[in-house]
């Protein structure tokens, strides 16, 4: 399926070739800690092992968390959404088998199709490293329709960057960032040489793929706004987060 739309900036940046193989390995450099938040997104779900679940993972990417919830639920399936045709090949190559229990939709999860599953038909909504490319307003309704593909007390779940609401905090906070970054490159990894060539290509990168976090607080009373219930934060480390909720009953 193809997007209904042209792809906007956030995911024309996921399209190259080179920046699709890159990805995990980059991650593993830049954001330590994603294995640990979705470990948190599975840990949180409260399914046994064996029940029949549909998930909706927006923004799946190179398919990490479809992955571990597929290997976590044995009889699960998995609805896996993103705009990059490239990144959705990448993720069927990391699930192999486990592809025979997902359908991939190449779409821009701001404009959903119909039929990326029935209304209330979906046990939990899960995205990973995806939200933060989005305006508050753009979340706010990704959000509610998301809620619309849950049951009732259904489960939305996100693994995503957050900002300090205080720009001194937020400045430590990239500094520790940097610091980080370059203490995990491999020695000869020209983009980390250094922490000032460190924070140019960030920058870059950050300009190229139209990142915009939001503080926590914000990203709280977006998901609240949108009609998520009992919002809640269940992880988190400097600008790193792991929050979500429930959709309520009739």
């Amino acid at each position: 399926m193809s997007a209904t739309r042209k792809h906007p900036r956030s995911i024309a940046a996921y399209s190259p070739r080179d920046r699709v193989a890159a990805y995990d390995a980059d991650m593993e450099i830049m954001h330590p800690l994603r294995r640990r938040m979705v470990e948190v997104v599975l840990e949180v779900l409260p399914f046994g092992r064996s029940e029949p679940l549909l998930a909706i993972d927006l923004g799946t990417g190179t398919g990490l968390l479809a992955a571990k919830f597929l290997e976590k639920f044995s009889r699960a399936r998995v609805t896996a959404v993103d705009g990059s045709a490239a990144m959705v090949e990448e993720a069927k190559s990391r699930l192999g088998k486990l592809s025979e229990r997902v359908r991939f939709v190449v779409s821009d999860f701001r404009a959903l199709p119909p039929e990326v599953a029935a209304a209330g038909s979906a046990d939990a909504v899960i995205t990973c490293f995806a939200l933060h490319h989005l305006t508050a307003e753009e979340k706010r309704t990704v959000i509610a329709r998301a809620l619309g593909y849950l049951k009732p007390g259904g489960w939305f779940l996100n693994a995503d960057l957050v900002m300090a609401g205080d720009p001194g905090i937020e400045g430590r906070i990239q500094e520790l960032r940097v610091e980080g970054v370059v203490s995990r490159a491999p020695k000869g990894d020209s983009r980390f040489r250094d922490n000032a060539t460190t924070r140019r290509f960030l920058d870059k990168l950050e300009r190229g793929e139209k990142d915009r976090p939001l503080t926590l607080a914000e990203d709280l009373r977006v998901a609240s706004d949108a009609g998520l219930a009992s919002v809640e934060v269940f992880w988190k480390e400097y600008r790193e987060v792991v929050w979500g909720g429930v959709k309520a009953g009739p």
